[in-house]
């Protein structure tokens, strides 16, 4: 096995040690779409959504939030810490060096947001009937570029903030706006015009939306791609800038 492989392992072990990131990051997107689903009204086709149910349009909505605890209140925080505590300082006089640890959490990130994805498809399907996505890679394409963009984001904060539970603390507070304009609260087709601008360009708004439309069966607006790729390269360009590894 190679020193990725057991480093993922390994951090993938530590992960599953702490239960309350564990739960919000593994179990809540589930439950949410499940209380969601629940209400009567959003399992009841709608004339102004083209037919569609609301909970149609929470489906990628709550994909898109799984992505978002993993990069903001796991990522981020996790590798503050490693810092904070000298982990990453002593990594570098061992084989394993720190940029192996970096990709070992982005990887451990990538395939457990994956596994939230894959279990609120697969709720959405055999609790609600909500379909699956029409063009497959085209969702497969939206959701890479939404979680290279919230890991881009984590990073950063990781690389600015000082401590492990500033970390927490910064990603809690971006946490929620962030997810706001991705359309927990107010769907996006329910926003004003101003809003649903103001989303377009924010990483999860652009996700969502990319996300809906590859399960309507097209692939995303050109727009919605450029946005996700933006903030990849800034928020990950700057965070290679300021990180530190002590």
């Amino acid at each position: 096995m190679s020193t990725l492989a057991r480093l993922t392992l390994t951090e993938t072990r530590l992960f599953f040690r702490e239960p309350m990131i564990v739960f919000f990051a593994l179990a809540f997107p589930p439950i949410l779409l499940v209380i969601l689903g629940a209400v009567p009204a959003f399992r009841e086709p709608e004339r102004t959504l083209g037919g569609l149910r609301v909970i149609d349009l929470y489906t990628p909505i709550i994909v898109t939030v799984g992505v978002a605890v993993f990069a903001l209140n796991s990522l981020s925080q996790l590798f503050a810490t490693y810092r904070e505590k000298g982990v990453l300082r002593r990594l570098r006089t061992t084989p394993v060096t720190p940029r192996t640890m970096l990709a070992a959490q982005l990887l451990m990130s990538t395939l457990l947001s994956m596994v939230t994805m894959l279990v609120v498809l697969a709720v959405g399907r055999l609790a609600f009937d909500v379909r699956l996505p029409r063009q497959l890679p085209a969702y497969l394409v939206g959701y890479a570029l939404t979680a290279l963009a919230m890991f881009a984001i984590g990073l950063l904060i990781a690389s600015l903030a000082p401590t492990g539970k500033s970390a927490g603390a910064t990603g809690t507070l971006l946490f929620f706006p962030i997810v706001f304009f991705a359309g927990l609260w107010i769907p996006r087709h329910a926003m004003t015009d101003v809003l649903r601008t103001v989303s377009d360009f924010t990483p999860l708004g652009a996700g969502v939306q990319s996300l809906q439309d590859a399960t309507a069966g097209h692939w995303p607006h050109p727009l919605h791609l450029a946005v996700m790729l933006g903030w990849t390269i800034v928020a990950g360009g700057l965070a290679a800038k300021y990180f530190r590894w002590e």
